[in-house]
């Protein structure tokens, strides 16, 4: 019965538009006075708790770094060098939008930090050149969400420290979901491009292209440089997100020479405006998910499973079920952190290669960074789009589709996601 008033509580003030951090943390600590003993400095001890783990720190600086490719040339002329080979083909700023994002993910390792830097420059593009602007919101905010498959992962790195799993594994298995996934947006780009006579751009030539090609280098040069930096135990994650400031503001200041001082505070707000809104909703949702675990909400579904002695694509499925519904709620981090322990000893006793395990999983925290009503790639295009919520919502259903199909796929093949893994890291 508490948890139906949580909920009830929760959409009611979603429903008034009371920022999304405020109504997860005001209906869950509403409830939780009303339900049990408890004081209101155990709920500031758990937000700021949520918000110490050193993995976190690399989410601002993989967003500094967004943010300053944005403003500092390298988005824009990666962006233009894809426009250059691509643009003229069917659906080809949408295939541009998509590669930048795939390209970007290796980089930022942060969903909404990819749908904000791309969608920065390629929602205005697509929308001055025919495209409906509620497909470009919806292309902006599933191709954002590759920022956390395709390696580097934040997501990835928590799953790895929860599993006591190789996070250097966990990476190689998502590379090729991840740009297995982003093929899948490509090829419906172009066929939905076709279908509907989407505009395209014009051709360019050959010199064009060179030129475009040669000043694109140093940007594109970024994610061999954090991936290969992480990939040869040089440098953390964390440590390569910070890295990847430093090489941002040298390229964007010394070889496009297009960051000023002026823009200096512009990046700074941008940055701590997009940083805010992701550690407030992950300090709110660890009230939720606080309410969640005292009632053990997680434990009687996990119970479920068990106790129905399920098959491993029966588990896959309650699983599955489970995470979509958690996503649209809570946050990727909560999520996993609530749910993986519990589900680890099911895992290894169905004889599921955590490999596997964790590319689906994310996979599921993918749907969740577009599913309202805490989608926070919804928000993130939203407010850049300076549209409604729900016309992004009805943007980004198809992908949504297409997302759970490859999530199906995923779970059907583990080779996908294990062989690489398996074979080159025995």
């Amino acid at each position: 019965m508490a948890t139906a008033y949580l909920f009830s509580l929760f959409v009611a003030l979603f429903l008034l538009n009371v920022p999304i951090a405020i109504a997860l943390a005001l209906s869950a600590t509403i409830v939780l006075a009303l339900t049990m003993d408890f004081s209101l400095y155990m709920i500031v001890q758990r937000m700021f708790a949520s918000l110490l783990s050193p993995t976190l720190m690399a989410i601002p600086a993989f967003v500094f770094a967004g943010v300053l490719m944005s403003r500092g040339g390298i988005a824009k002329y990666l962006i233009d060098c894809l426009r250059a080979w691509l643009g003229h083909l069917p659906g080809g700023l949408a295939v541009v939008t998509v590669l930048a994002c795939a390209i970007f993910a290796a980089i930022s390792g942060s969903s909404p930090a990819t749908a904000a830097a791309i969608g920065a420059i390629m929602l205005p593009a697509m929308i001055d050149n025919g495209y409906p602007k509620r497909y470009a919101m919806g292309l902006v905010a599933a191709g954002g969400t590759l920022g956390i498959l395709i390696p580097p992962s934040v997501t990835m790195v928590i799953f790895g420290v929860v599993a006591e799993e190789s996070i250097g594994k966990l990476f190689m298995g998502g590379l090729v979901p991840g740009l297995l996934l982003a093929s899948v947006l490509l090829a419906s780009a172009v066929i939905t491009a076709k279908r509907n006579n989407f505009g395209r751009g014009e051709k360019a030539s050959w010199e064009e292209r060179r030129r475009s090609t040669i000043k694109a280098l140093p940007g594109a040069f970024l994610p061999f440089f954090i991936l290969g930096s992480i990939y040869m135990g040089v440098v953390t994650p964390t440590e390569a997100a910070v890295l990847s400031v430093f090489y941002t503001i040298a390229v964007s200041t010394l070889i496009y020479k297009e960051l000023k001082l002026k823009d200096i505070r512009p990046v700074f707000v941008e940055s701590i405006n997009i940083s805010s809104m992701i550690f407030m909703i992950i300090a709110a949702a660890m009230i939720f998910a606080f309410f969640l675990t005292t009632n053990q909400i997680p434990n009687a579904v996990a119970a479920w499973i068990s106790e129905n002695n399920l098959n491993k694509y029966l588990f896959f499925l309650a699983t599955n079920i489970m995470f979509f519904i958690m996503g649209t709620f809570l946050e990727a981090v909560a999520i996993t952190l609530i749910t993986l322990p519990i589900l680890l000893p099911m895992i290894h006793h169905l004889g599921i290669d955590l490999i596997q395990f964790a590319v689906v999983m994310t996979v599921n925290m993918e749907l969740a960074m577009i599913t309202p009503p805490v989608g926070l790639n919804l928000f993130v295009v939203s407010a850049m789009a300076k549209d409604s919520l729900g016309n992004v919502v009805r943007g980004v259903l198809p992908f949504i589709v297409l997302m759970i199909l490859m999530m199906v796929v995923f779970v059907v093949w583990p080779d996908i996601s294990t062989y690489i893994p398996r074979v080159l890291m025995k």
